[in-house]
């Protein structure tokens, strides 16, 4: 009998989605430049003048542009599990300077120790299980007072999605997320200093459930998880699930919520960590050594 857990995600079929959205991601990933754009902003708040960079699931390369002409000096490095979406990412930046592109799974990191004053990762620590062992990752490439910048997704994602397809039947349909407070546990178990996490609901709205469930197909989100169902979808099925999401329509569209859970931590200077909570407007500049 197999006793996994339905809801892990099995890595290689996340890897073959994530191969096959290269081409259609830029369109469909509306939600996550929004996301990352505004991750690159919340680096306002902090005075760090990074020589190195890792930005961790970097898809096609939007938000390692955009690290790229933040720190012009830096040298800015660009890790997926997909090639595909590497292949796109490479084309950023200029003749002169073009990230270095390296295809590689988060949780085992081809890099030595103390590698990073900055790692920067939206939208792909959910993809990573269990995420202490990322973090640990994170905790041994980061340089001492080097700080890592991430977003991921809370549990209450894709809420309305999730509670259509319990009709339908009893297979997984959709991915299960983290609580931020989980997160910030994890990250203290890793010895990461500092951790801040808080989150913010965004809703994206549909004209039909069928876009919504291709959007997500076009950006390699779709389900992946174990507990999937093993063949097709039956159109009756599907029915159901479309029938369902009409109740959530309010003014002509239907609501497709995002919890968005935003974190931050350093690689501490000494052994010593420490857990602190306060809003994002009064995050505490810290200095690079």
């Amino acid at each position: 009998m197999d006793n996994q857990d339905p809801y892990q995600i099995d890595k290689q079929q996340a890897r073959r989605a994530f191969e096959r959205a290269a081409a259609t991601y830029d369109e469909a990933a509306v939600l996550q430049d929004e996301v990352g754009m505004r991750l690159l902003e919340r680096l306002d708040l902090v005075r760090l003048q990074p020589d190195s960079i890792l930005d961790l699931g970097a898809g096609t390369g939007k938000m390692t542009a955009g690290l790229m002409k933040r720190y012009r000096k830096a040298r800015v490095v660009a890790v997926d599990i997909a090639h595909s979406m590497l292949q796109r990412t490479r084309r950023r930046g200029g003749w002169l300077r073009r990230p270095r592109c390296i295809c590689a799974d988060a949780e085992q990191l081809p890099f030595a120790g103390n590698s990073f004053d900055l790692i920067f990762s939206n939208l792909m620590i959910q993809w990573c299980q269990p995420q202490d062992t990322l973090f640990g990752e994170f905790h041994r490439v980061l340089r001492p007072g080097g700080l890592l910048m991430f977003t991921t997704f809370g549990p209450d994602t894709l809420q309305e999605l999730r509670e259509c397809w319990t009709r339908a039947d009893d297979c997984v349909h959709v991915n299960t997320f983290v609580d931020m407070h989980d997160i910030g546990d994890a990250l203290l178990q890793a010895r990461l200093a500092d951790p801040v996490v808080d989150a913010e609901r965004i809703t994206m709205t549909y004209a039909d459930a069928r876009r919504l469930m291709m959007d997500l197909k076009h950006i390699g989100a779709h389900n992946v998880t174990r507990g999937r169902p093993q063949g097709l979808t039956g159109r009756q099925r599907l029915r159901r699930v479309i029938e369902a999401y009409e109740n959530y329509r309010q003014e002509g569209v239907l609501p497709a919520s995002y919890e968005v859970v935003y974190g931050h931590a350093w690689a501490p200077q000494s052994g010593r960590s420490s857990a602190m909570e306060m809003p994002v407007s009064e995050l505490l500049c810290r200095k690079q050594p």
